[in-house]
């Protein structure tokens, strides 16, 4: 229960007037495919960055909230600011291009390459060619999906490590986002997925945030690349393309995963997040290991 307070004044009079259950914040603006359609055209043309591949309704809401963040009247009064603010440029790219990760989301996703994925890879070329393991976290964000990987790495696979069998890449279209994930410092919200005893060997606090030890930083490259951009795919031999498609209308989904699928090895493994799934020609690309973790192999 919250304290008991005495008195009031004009704030409380005016929530206790709004019926419970209605929000006390402004409704986000109505955007219309016009309107859109205009903003869109000032990125493409100042920034290179299209809209026309991401679904309409995502990309309405995160400029309705940078609408309504600026307190600009409607969309058209945001259209002329945008038109005479690179800073505002610089933020509204950024707010339609991050998502928000944790530290091993989705542990069962990691349990499942730690105990069956990872070591057959490992296994398969013993005798083979010296050549590491490649891994790529497509659409990184701010780290928090290749450093888990490189602790799973570092905690179960530390010989292959040791002799140089693993490169691990991450890539995300936004610089700052990209220099943040370099930084390698966290608040503890990103942790809520993680065993505590990961998190004390692998971070030290400072102040307020978590920074990770360099030994793990330096497993991971980081460099900036578009998902749109097929032509900078890298030969991989697993993907995580996780909570980055669901973004994209479908027809560009497809020429994404058809793209992947070119440049996963053949028996290669991508994973997809949880809300994702496999589209059109795509499908006959790849055969489930494991349709609950959305994880699969591309097919010879």
């Amino acid at each position: 229960m919250f304290p008991h307070t005495s008195g009031g004044g004009p704030g409380r009079e005016a929530a206790e007037k709004v019926p419970f259950g209605v929000s006390i914040f402004p409704a986000l603006p109505e955007i219309s495919d016009e309107e859109l359609a205009a903003i869109g055209a000032i990125l493409q043309g100042r920034r290179g960055f299209s809209l026309a591949v991401y679904k309409d309704t995502c990309m309405k809401r995160r400029v309705a909230i940078r609408i309504r963040s600026t307190r600009s009247s409607d969309a058209a009064a945001y259209c002329g600011l945008l038109s005479r603010s690179d800073q505002e440029l610089d933020l509204l790219q950024k707010s339609l291009t991050i998502h928000v990760s944790q530290f091993f989301r989705n542990r069962s996703v990691f349990e499942k390459l730690r105990r069956e994925v990872i070591p057959e890879f490992f296994a398969s070329r013993a005798d083979g060619p010296d050549e590491p393991l490649r891994l790529w976290s497509l659409g990184c964000a701010g780290g928090e999906e290749p450093y888990s990987l490189a602790i799973m790495l570092r905690e179960f696979f530390g010989r292959e490590i040791r002799h140089g069998r693993v490169s691990l890449m991450a890539t995300d279209i936004d610089e700052k986002t990209l220099q943040a994930a370099r930084a390698a410092e966290y608040d503890e919200g990103r942790f809520k997925e993680m065993p505590v005893d990961l998190r004390e060997r692998y971070f030290r606090r400072n102040g307020r945030l978590f920074r990770l030890i360099p030994e793990i930083r330096d497993m991971v490259t980081f460099r900036r690349g578009d998902i749109c951009n097929l032509e900078e795919y890298v030969p991989s031999d697993l993907v995580f393309c996780r909570n980055t498609l669901i973004y994209f209308a479908r027809p560009e989904q497809e020429r994404i995963l058809n793209g992947i699928a070119d440049a996963l090895r053949p028996g290669g493994i991508l994973v997809l997040g949880k809300s994702e799934v496999l589209t059109g020609s795509s499908r006959g690309r790849f055969a489930p290991v494991c349709r609950v973790e959305r994880i699969y192999r591309r097919m010879p």
